[in-house]
């Protein structure tokens, strides 16, 4: 399968379009420099341009049978004005470029669209969230609606369109796990404000099985809770991560109210958290190889 992704020098991206060319697809990559993108992502054939705006790039993706979209600039910084707009204009109009490539084509396309479970907004109770849960109304909910909504354009007869509601994405060499590793190695990890927030995560293994499953099965579009069916509570998380690498948790959780002076609004994303169950592809019938944090972090870290 010719398989077009944008977004493919990032953390996840990487992991994906490698194991996408190891399984004998034909990956064609977005990128605004060739020649940075040939050293980080050899496996993949590069195609230069600017997702934000209509190019000569489109037409590659409208050859290809399926694209993923994975382009989005990071949620990880204050969220300032110009902040808001770098991380909505990413995703929205990457979108809706490619979108329209895949529509021009005329032919039957496959796009897989990243969301996040920052869709349902911040749930401090035990409620559980499946794909039929509503939105939230923060702005990382808001990014999450206008990004699902620009992808389901593309839902046209013969078309599918899945929308995969990343949690906490954990793998080598990036991501969460990455930035918390230093602390915790030093002994100075713990749990951030009061410990119970949620936290919905899924091993990269798992989430490209996922992508794989979806390119193959038919039946799947839609929103895809791309989530682990063991969500923990942010102190459970703590502990094992601690218990994993056998180091004790000696320091008190990080206050909230401090987080919050250095963060702001963003803070609400570590603070706060979601329930969420992958309840579509358990009905699947879909098999994790990582069901559990403690088996994800041990494959990981041991």
């Amino acid at each position: 399968m010719k398989i077009f992704v944008t977004g493919g020098t990032g953390f996840v991206g990487r992991y994906v379009t490698r194991r996408l060319s190891e399984s004998g697809h034909e990956v064609f990559m977005l990128t605004r420099s060739q020649v940075r993108a040939k050293e980080s992502v050899p496996w993949a054939a590069i195609i230069e341009g600017d997702p934000k705006k209509p190019g000569e790039w489109q037409q590659k993706a409208a050859e290809s049978d399926a694209a993923i979209n994975l382009a989005g600039s990071s949620i990880f910084t204050v969220w300032t004005d110009s902040a808001r707009k770098s991380i909505l204009d990413s995703r929205i109009l990457t979108t809706r470029n490619l979108v329209d490539a895949l529509i021009a084509s005329g032919k039957e396309k496959i796009l897989i669209n990243a969301s996040a479970v920052g869709y349902y907004g911040s749930r401090m109770d035990d409620e559980i969230l499946d794909e039929d849960a509503p939105h939230g109304d923060e702005f990382m909910s808001q990014i999450c609606v206008q990004w699902e909504d620009e992808a389901k354009k593309a839902a046209r007869p013969g078309n599918r369109v899945a929308l995969c509601r990343f949690g906490i994405v954990l793998g080598r060499g990036g991501g969460a796990l990455a930035k918390m590793l230093p602390a915790f190695r030093f002994m100075l990890g713990g749990s951030i404000g009061s410990g119970r927030q949620w936290m919905s995560w899924i091993h990269q293994e798992d989430l490209f099985n996922i992508f794989s499953l979806i390119l193959s099965d038919r039946a799947i579009s839609g929103p895809v809770n791309s989530v682990a069916p063991n969500p923990v509570r942010n102190a459970e998380f703590a502990n094992i991560l601690a218990r994993t690498l056998s180091r004790p948790v000696l320091l008190p959780a990080a206050p909230a109210f401090l987080l919050r002076t250095l963060l702001g609004e963003f803070a609400n994303v570590v603070l706060k958290g979601q329930r969420v169950i992958p309840k579509k592809l358990m009905e699947t019938g879909f098999s994790f190889r990582f069901p559990t944090l403690q088996q994800a972090l041990e494959d990981l870290l041991k």
